[in-house]
């Protein structure tokens, strides 16, 4: 573990020196826990949400997108129960002074358990090799079966004592389980207490006629208050989606782990309406379609797992997180939920509209219900840039620090390189450049020895590097390099387009969805 989280400090010290991303007024010492995405970084992260939104609204007839305000009429949120009940069950330490998210002690606790028969399976299988029957081991090695048992118990625990908000029972489980504080190794801990995570304003001109208003916590809302505008004018029949990506803030007192948890982050979210009673297919439905998503990034299928949710929001009945395995465990980067017909029959009530759909089929009228698809856009960026980062060794025992990143994710396309500064080279590598970048984020580099530009573009994932040199101005022909592999072939120049293009294109992701 002590590993993986040296490996994590270094691609957060990576994410910075080669532009992906900053402290947020990092000149005034930095604001905790919000982040500034770089040059390199804003292009990673605006190809996430092409991929993400092209396989929504052109993969889909049925899924369209709208862009609605941060700012919302404050009795939307005592609509949806974020005034009320968007809380965090927060516990301090005396000694340190510092404070946690008591269900996050608790969830670490069961994740120990979880790596101590890894750790056991891990011994198994180098001690019997391939004859190894994982399964096997699992339900009759008596050691991996009280760690099991002790486990079970406590999520069994602590799965009661969240659905029913019991925080004396909470803060038992701590004391019970003696979870130390990590940083000041004590036990001395307060009462569990509910902590609203919205951030507040006031919008008027004078304090007479202000009125409070919040930094909408989540996009979805947006969504279903313009339900009835984009179902009306865009003439759309159930079932339909309608897709969103957008700021949301939330007043996080556990802010940490990077950009993973962060006050200021953004949500691609789409709201799936459906006619009650067929909700539970279209989440099994909607669960298999977002995980193939993911999996057609390669980022390695064994980084993903589903797991469903100990405690239902109160009007969910279903809900399940896609988890990917990053460097400090498996984390939550898209969640999808069965909401019911609950926020369009709240927002029916408190609005005093009527927010029905006519199904013509059925010949009535009734509330939809929603199926719900979330996922963090900057989760995701963290999840690729994890899981791309590798400090290679090389055979004449360099290492180059390489990010194998998904290639139509990659920020940069190609980076065009004149082997020299001289004799026409620099000319005809701009002209390759004045061809290309119409289509592709296309760099010209021309600084330092060309295995120092080779190791530059391969820190920020560049999947191709063409190198203009003197045979290019005899034959039209260049040097093309693949990022991963460091093979290096001559191709013409007439036919880098295409041989570019059928690998970092968004389609060729969209391609393998289809």
């Amino acid at each position: 573990m002590a590993q993986q989280e040296d490996v994590f400090k270094k691609i957060v010290s990576h994410a910075k020196e080669y532009g992906f991303v900053f402290q947020s007024s990092e000149i005034y010492d930095g604001l905790a826990a919000v982040y500034d995405y770089g040059q390199n970084g804003v292009e990673l992260k605006n190809n996430i949400k092409r991929y993400w939104w092209d396989a929504m609204t052109l993969l889909n007839e049925n899924i369209v997108g709208i862009d609605s305000a941060i700012f919302m009429h404050p009795t939307i949120w005592k609509a949806s129960g974020h005034v009320d009940a968007f809380n965090d069950p927060l516990i301090d330490n005396r000694d340190s002074k510092k404070r946690y998210r008591a269900d996050v002690l608790i969830e670490e606790e069961l994740a120990k358990f979880d790596a101590k028969i890894e750790k056991e399976i891990a011994k198994a299988r180098k001690r019997f090799g391939d004859a190894f029957d994982e399964q096997q081991f699992r339900t009759t090695n008596a050691r991996v079966i009280e760690i099991a048992e002790k486990r079970d118990a406590l999520h069994a625990r602590f799965a009661k004592a969240m659905n029913d908000n019991n925080l004396e029972e909470l803060r038992q489980i701590i004391i019970d389980q003696e979870i130390v504080c990590p940083i000041s190794g004590t036990r001395n801990w307060t009462d569990v207490r509910q902590f609203n995570l919205m951030f507040r304003t006031e919008m008027g001109s004078t304090a007479d006629g202000s009125m409070t208003v919040y930094l909408r916590p989540e996009t979805a809302q947006g969504i279903f208050v313009n339900y009835l505008n984009v179902q009306k004018t865009g003439r759309m029949r159930i079932p339909f989606g309608i897709a969103q990506i957008g700021k949301a803030f939330r007043n996080e007192i556990v802010a940490r782990q990077f950009i993973f948890r962060m006050r200021e982050f953004e949500q691609m979210e789409m709201q799936f309406f459906v006619r009650p009673g067929s909700e539970l297919q279209w989440f099994q439905k909607w669960k298999e379609t977002r995980l193939r998503w993911h999996k057609a990034l390669g980022l390695g299928d064994a980084k993903y797992r589903f797991h469903d949710h100990d405690k239902l929001a109160h009007y969910a009945n279903a809900a399940t997180d896609i988890e990917f395995e990053m460097p400090f465990g498996f984390k939550e980067v898209e969640g999808i939920h069965s909401r019911t017909n609950f926020d369009l029959s709240q927002h029916e009530k408190f609005s005093g509209k009527k927010i029905q759909y006519f199904d013509p089929e059925l010949n009535e009228s009734y509330t939809p219900y929603v199926i719900e698809t979330s996922i963090g856009v900057d989760r995701m960026f963290l999840s690729v840039l994890c899981s791309s980062y590798e400090e290679q060794a090389l055979e004449n025992g360099e290492t180059r620090v390489v990010l194998h990143l998904p290639a139509p994710l990659a920020p940069t396309k190609c980076a065009v390189m004149p082997l020299v500064r001289k004799d026409g080279l620099p000319e005809k590598a701009r002209e390759i450049v004045n061809d290309l970048k119409f289509d592709f984020a296309t760099h010209y580099d021309e600084k330092d020895s060309i295995g120092k530009r080779y190791r530059r573009q391969d820190a920020i994932g560049t999947p191709f590097c063409i190198t203009v040199d003197h045979q290019t101005l005899e034959d039209n022909t260049v040097t093309l390099r693949e990022r991963d592999s460091m093979q290096q072939s001559r191709v013409n120049i007439a036919d880098l387009h295409k041989l570019i293009h059928d690998r970092v294109s968004i389609n060729s992701l969209l391609r393998k969805l289809s």
